[in-house]
């Protein structure tokens, strides 16, 4: 997984509530066997119309947002399935970061092991972030996992919190695998044990087993 320390940015604003895993990357695209080539097809049924083409409407297929990292939403983001997709879709689309009031847990969980930090933040300021994304494309934000705040170069500074153990993996850069092989050491050694020990009691029981038909 990619560490992450801090990120800057420019931001694309979809501001609507309950945007569920299915509307992040539909079922129909869920056959891949692989993490990556999701990007493509995220919130396709809001980026395409019915016949194929390209829905210019849809904020994120305006080119003046073709660059943002960081994506705004609305409250109860990622609801809906488990589909850990979902995270590996706006990963390979270029975001390194989603801004909400509220997020639904397994989404938020996922993210945080995919490498995608997902801030919550007051609405108020979810607004604040929307709003001066919206006036200018270009603006520019840096969100720090190191200083756990979200800033630009207009004196904003907004604080989030995050726990302690997911901060650790993320600045690290440390998925579930990688966790365990931090203890490979420990793990070798228990499986030697165990093999050696299981080496011992199938000679044990062969020997038994000659001596019982030996009698």
């Amino acid at each position: 997984m990619e560490a992450f320390t801090k990120h800057t940015g420019t931001a694309v604003q979809l501001m609507r509530a309950n945007i569920d895993t299915d509307q992040i990357i539909p079922k129909q695209f869920l056959k891949r066997i692989e993490r990556t080539g999701y990007g493509e097809f995220l919130f396709y049924d809001w980026s395409y119309a019915t016949d194929g083409s390209k829905n210019d409407d849809f904020v994120l297929n305006d080119p003046r947002y073709a660059a943002a990292s960081i994506l705004i939403a609305g409250a109860n983001f990622g609801c809906g399935s488990s589909r850990e997709h979902a995270p590996w879709s706006l990963l390979d689309r270029g975001f390194r970061v989603v801004v909400a009031s509220s997020f639904a847990g397994i989404f938020y969980n996922n993210s945080l092991k995919n490498g995608l930090l997902p801030v919550v933040l007051d609405e108020s300021n979810v607004e604040v972030l929307a709003a001066r994304s919206a006036a200018d494309p270009d603006h520019s934000f840096t969100v720090s996992l190191e200083a756990l705040n979200i800033s630009d170069e207009s004196g904003l500074s907004l604080a989030f919190e995050i726990d302690d153990f997911s901060r650790h993996c993320l600045l690290n850069g440390l998925d579930d695998i990688s966790l365990t092989l931090q203890h490979e050491d420990a793990i070798s050694a228990f499986e030697k044990s165990t093999c050696d020990g299981r080496r011992f009691f199938d000679r044990l029981g062969y020997r038994v087993l000659c001596l019982v038909f030996a009698i």
